[in-house]
């Protein structure tokens, strides 16, 4: 079955569903975009996805042609014209279409595409062995020009950094900020144990304020964990018992090795796997569901 593609207000066939070469968006990466998780009928989170949505496009003076209650129900019919129970789903808002030059104020009307279809995870053994990741040279945008915190379809740090990954033979990078403090990786937020006490990067260096990001510390909180938001360098890293990542299609995924340097016991700590499973059993009731 072919995807159904909701475009600038109507539904289209995936093969209909085109963007000019004029949109802003393919010429500057002018644009803002979320990644959603749908299980089992349920879309995940999506109160805080849209309202990130509409938090970024704010910063990059977009005006979403949308209210967010409007938002939310073409997110949700786009999932039942695809007959989905569990998937992900990718909104995107760009600039539109306008003349070559960067003016935004040029491109009279966002384009709004909104698709819905399966996802390809982490292999399984991932999360039951963990993760093998490196640090790469290219360092996360600071603050002050582009701010990580936007969720921009600009992506070509994230991108320079994979490919960085890939050459050293790792699907995942740890990104550091200019200062050298650990930032977040190219797709997923990181997390440290150490002595039972959970820790990630503030998001005032940079790091997304990520929506499994904000789960998982409520899940910790709730176990009674404790969790600190604060600046730490790779000698923390090596240094841990544990760590893990938290994204939207990773979910939590354990990490074993950074930089070939073993992580604790060099399999997913109890932490890790404690918080995996709490997450799991929340995916399916926490957010709003597609189906009446």
């Amino acid at each position: 079955m072919r995807l159904k593609i909701f475009m600038n207000g109507k539904f289209v066939d995936e093969k209909q569903a085109k963007v000019s070469v004029f949109d802003h968006c393919l010429l500057y990466g002018d644009g803002c975009f979320e990644g959603i998780r749908l299980y089992q009928g349920c879309i995940f989170r999506l109160a805080d996805h849209i309202e990130r949505l509409y938090s970024s496009a704010k910063y990059i003076m977009l005006k979403i042609p949308l209210s967010p209650v409007q938002m939310i129900e073409r997110v949700r019919e786009t999932v039942r014209r695809n007959s989905l129970r569990d998937g992900y789903i990718r909104l995107v808002v760009t600039r539109g279409v306008g003349p070559l030059g960067l003016a935004p104020w040029e491109c009279k009307k966002p384009t709004v595409f909104i698709i819905a279809d399966k996802i390809t995870l982490y292999p399984a053994e991932f999360y039951e062995k963990g993760l093998e990741i490196v640090t790469v040279p290219t360092r996360r945008s600071h603050v002050e020009s582009l701010n990580p915190r936007v969720k921009s379809c600009n992506y070509l740090n994230n991108i320079l950094a994979k490919i960085e990954a890939s050459m050293a033979g790792a699907l995942e990078a740890l990104m550091l900020d200019h200062n050298g403090f650990v930032n977040e990786c190219t797709g997923d937020n990181v997390f440290l144990v150490k002595k039972g006490v959970l820790t990630t990067p503030p998001t005032y260096l940079g790091a997304l304020r990520g929506i499994t990001r904000s789960v998982v510390i409520e899940l910790a909180r709730a176990e009674g964990i404790e969790v600190c938001e604060e600046p730490f360098t790779r000698f923390d890293v090596f240094d841990a018992d544990e760590c893990f990542l938290t994204g939207t299609a990773a979910e939590v995924v354990p990490v074993v090795k950074v930089d070939k340097r073993q992580i604790g016991k060099g399999k997913p700590g109890p932490v890790t796997k404690r918080l995996m499973k709490r997450f799991r059993e929340r995916t399916a009731a926490d957010g709003i569901m597609a189906y009446d």
